[in-house]
């Protein structure tokens, strides 16, 4: 049994946003028990992280010791069409990932006690993002 359901987020500009509880819903919605949660985003300048979900300083130094390993508006960049986070939002996008495995359990992701999903966005600047949640079992 297969069940698909697509969300859209609206991000604040550059950072992350939590979606756990909406993946969450969709597999409760789709009545599998046990089986697997995929999430996928559909954009190049955003990504998608699991990780800490109790104190948001490790979701800020991630993004400190993402803006060191790439920063924004570095000359040897030839893509800057839209602005000088433009590249370094593609290469953090390479560095993470388009998508997760979550294994469902008991009719939800079975998730850590300290985890959550994320969407982090690269880009400085607000922008809404496609995200479809496969679940299968």
């Amino acid at each position: 049994m297969t069940h698909q359901e697509f969300l859209t987020v609206q991000t604040r500009g550059r950072g992350t946003t939590e979606i756990t509880s909406q993946v969450q819903t969709i597999v409760r919605n789709a009545n599998i028990e046990t089986g697997l949660c995929h999430v996928f985003q559909h954009h190049t300048s955003a990504s998608l992280i699991l990780n800490e979900n109790a104190d948001p300083a490790v979701r800020q130094d991630l993004e400190t010791f993402f803006s060191r390993l790439v920063t924004d508006g570095d000359p040897v960049y030839r893509h800057q069409d839209e602005g000088p986070d433009d590249m370094s939002a593609h290469i953090r996008n390479v560095l993470t990932a388009n998508e997760l495995t979550v294994p469902v359990s008991g009719g939800r992701c079975d998730l850590g006690t300290w985890q959550g999903i994320y969407l982090w966005e690269h880009r400085t600047t607000p922008h809404t993002r496609k995200i479809t949640v496969t679940v299968q079992g």
